[in-house]
């Protein structure tokens, strides 16, 4: 091959590379269009191949001329692996079940809340936050900070956003409690810092009925929610004051938090649990970037999406082991233990 044959070569695989960055969005954009169109939850009712043809009778596709566009549709979430096809038969695969309705795990709202207009407002302002002097990429499209948005305009997103944080936590409840449970037999007690609607302490104050859970979050998220014997739920702000317990659980906290603001979060924490000997430890579940050589790039990619996601939301960060290491060791804390066992996310013990 000459060079200039080897040149024209490269340039032609540039150009369909940046083509493809540039039209990223066109895969999630068809992902939530076959959830909303109930392509999902069809063959997820079905629960066998379906043909097109078939399919199409029970979409909520209103005018008929529409439908001669569906097999581009399904010709894309098929070449980009969403879907499954088996002759002119189409069936969902393990990820696109997880968007399906009745799916007991779905996170569904997590692709919902991710392409709502707020949100999506604020990755336009990308470069112009870089450029000047607003805290956050949020900030500088609404003039204010994603909590305060949340707070002052309570709206869909609010829910949407709550909603896709508990599918998160019940996702990964199981694992935690299945292949973990070693980090919470002995406890007495333990406290769910920004613990939300209680998905995740619920679920181990009923596994582990010896320990007494409290579940702090701000009183307007906590309001509704009822406890029972062994579960409370306390409305409180994590950076003023967190009750006493054997452990403190901080789950997806972390990563919304600047250093400076966790190494405070930590120390408070610490303040709160008892010292190594009599049990006290602090239990987090957050992404240690790239922590596992083992991971395959889709789990590497997550995370560095997650990674921009914190950013520009919240102007915070997915952290590496010795990002996490500095946090630890400023706020107080002697020694930690890695254990990579929930996918995306890693289980970290700290002990003062």
């Amino acid at each position: 091959m000459s060079t200039s044959e080897s040149t024209s070569a490269e340039l032609l695989g540039a150009q369909a590379q940046i083509w493809n960055y540039i039209f990223n969005f066109i895969s999630s954009s068809a992902v939530k269009c076959a959830l909303q169109l109930g392509i999902l939850d069809v063959l997820y009712k079905h629960d066998k191949p379906m043909c097109l043809s078939d399919l199409s009778v029970e979409l909520s596709v209103v005018n008929s001329s529409k439908v001669s566009f569906l097999p581009i549709l399904m010709r894309f979430l098929v070449h980009s692996g969403f879907l499954n096809q088996h002759e002119d038969h189409y069936f969902l695969t393990p990820a696109s079940r997880l968007l399906a309705k009745n799916e007991p795990f779905n996170v569904r709202s997590l692709l919902l809340v991710n392409h709502d207009p707020v949100l999506s407002k604020a990755w336009l302002e990308l470069s112009a936050w870089f450029q000047n002097d607003s805290p956050t990429a949020f900030h500088t499209a609404h003039g204010k900070s994603f909590w305060d948005y949340l707070e002052g305009e309570p709206s869909v997103l609010g829910d949407i956003l709550n909603d896709a944080l508990a599918s998160d936590s019940r996702f990964n409840t199981n694992v935690l409690i299945i292949e973990c449970k070693h980090m919470f037999e002995g406890l007495t007690s333990l406290v769910d810092v920004g613990g939300g609607t209680g998905t995740v302490s619920i679920a181990i104050a009923k596994a582990f009925p010896n320990i007494k859970c409290t579940v702090l979050d701000l009183p307007h998220v906590v309001r509704d929610c009822k406890g029972s014997w062994n579960l409370d739920f306390v409305g409180g702000d994590m950076f003023d004051k967190i009750p006493h317990a054997n452990a403190m659980l901080l789950k997806h906290v972390l990563h919304n938090w600047r250093d400076e603001d966790c190494v405070k979060i930590l120390k408070i924490c610490k303040e709160s649990i008892p010292n190594r000997e009599k049990g006290g430890k602090v239990i987090i579940i957050d992404t240690v970037m790239e922590g596992d050589s083992k991971q395959s790039d889709e789990f590497v990619r997550a995370q560095h999406n997650m990674g921009m996601l914190m950013m520009v939301l919240l102007a915070a960060k997915e952290r590496t082991e010795k990002e996490w290491e500095k946090l630890f060791i400023e706020a107080g804390f002697t020694e930690y233990k890695i254990i990579p066992a929930l996918g995306l996310s890693s289980l970290i013990e700290i002990y003062p």
